[in-house]
C-alpha cells in the first residue's frame, strides 16, 4: 500500500467518525501506530486532520452538502482568510454560538481543540466538535434542513433564545444598505434568535456578498458589533460600515493569511 493511498484511506476513516483512536486506525489499515502518527502529522500540515491525545479528528473540507458546494469555488480563499482572522478574535473559554454558514464552518475548523463552550444549530459544525477534547458542545434541537445541515424552526429558535452566550458568529447571503440578509426564511429567523442570545455579534462575510440583497432580512447593522471581511471590500463599503458603528476587520489576502496562524501577520482593523 503506497503512502498516498494509505493517507487517503486514513482521511476517510477519520472523516466518517469525526474522531478516531490511534489503535483503531492502525488496526484498520494494518500498519503500526508509529506509521499512523507520521501520516497524521503529514495530514495535519495539510489541514485535513488534527491530532489529539490518543487519536485524531477531522478538520478537512466542508461536508458534501449543496449549501457548501455552491459557495466554495472562487470564494474559498476569501473564506479561509476571514476564518483565520475571526479565530484570533475568539478567546479561550468563550461561549460561542455558531451558525451554519460555509465561512462559519471554516472558522469552526480552526477552533477545534481549543477550550470553548460551543453552541450550534449546524450538524456539520457539531460533528467537528463532537469528539473533541477541551470543548463542551451544545447542539440546538428542531427541524433539520437537509440542504444546509442546519437545525431550524420554532423549537430551535425558542431554545436559542433561552441561552446566553458571549459571542454569536453568523454569516450572510447578502448585505446592502439596510443590513444583512439570508437566502432562507427559517435560517434568517434562527439568526435573529442568535442576535438576542449574544453579548457580542460577529459577522463573517466575504466581500462578494456586499451590495446584494437576498430573500430574507436578518438585521440592521446596529445589531452587529464587528464584521470580518476579506480585503476585496471597497473603501465605500468600509466607510458605510464605520458610519453605522460597526467595527470592521479586514482579513489579509490568502497568500498572507497562511502566515497569520504563526503570528507573523495581523488583521487590518479599519475602525
Amino acid at each position: 500500500m503506497s503512502a498516498e493511498f494509505r493517507r487517503s484511506q486514513l482521511i476517510e476513516l477519520v472523516r466518517r467518525q469525526g474522531f478516531a483512536p490511534l489503535p483503531e486506525l492502525a488496526k484498520a489499515l494494518d500498519v503500526s501506530e508509529s506509521t499512523i502518527r507520521r501520516d497524521l502529522a503529514h495530514l495535519e500540515r495539510e489541514g485535513t486532520t488534527q491530532r489529539t491525545h490518543g487519536g485524531a479528528f477531522y478538520t478537512g473540507p466542508s461536508p458534501n452538502l449543496p449549501h457548501f458546494e455552491q459557495r466554495q469555488n472562487a470564494r474559498w480563499d476569501k473564506k479561509r482568510a476571514i476564518a483565520r482572522c475571526a479565530a484570533e478574535l475568539v478567546e479561550d473559554n468563550d461561549t460561542v454560538l455558531l451558525d451554519g454558514g460555509s465561512t462559519t464552518y471554516e472558522l469552526a475548523r480552526l477552533l477545534v481543540g481549543r477550550p470553548l463552550q460551543v453552541v450550534t444549530n449546524s450538524l456539520p459544525v457539531a460533528n467537528l466538535f463532537s469528539s473533541t477534547v477541551g470543548a463542551d458542545l451544545i447542539v440546538i434541537g428542531g427541524y433539520v434542513h437537509g440542504r444546509s445541515g442546519t437545525v431550524q424552526g420554532p423549537h430551535a429558535e425558542e431554545m436559542i433564545r433561552s441561552l446566553h452566550v458571549r459571542r454569536a458568529i453568523i454569516s450572510a447571503a447578502g448585505v446592502n444598505e439596510r443590513g444583512l440578509f439570508n437566502s432562507n426564511l427559517q435560517t434568517a429567523a434562527a439568526e435573529q434568535a442568535m442576535l438576542e442570545a449574544a453579548e457580542e455579534v460577529l459577522a463573517v462575510i466575504d466581500s462578494t456578498k456586499f451590495g446584494h440583497q437576498s430573500l430574507a432580512f436578518v438585521t440592521e447593522f446596529s445589531a452587529i458589533h464587528r464584521i470580518v471581511v476579506d480585503d476585496g471590500l471597497s473603501a465605500d463599503w468600509q466607510a458605510r460600515l464605520q458610519d453605522a458603528g460597526v467595527d470592521v476587520v479586514i482579513a489579509p489576502a490568502v497568500q498572507d493569511a497562511a502566515t497569520l496562524q504563526d503570528g507573523n501577520s495581523s488583521p487590518i482593523r479599519t475602525r
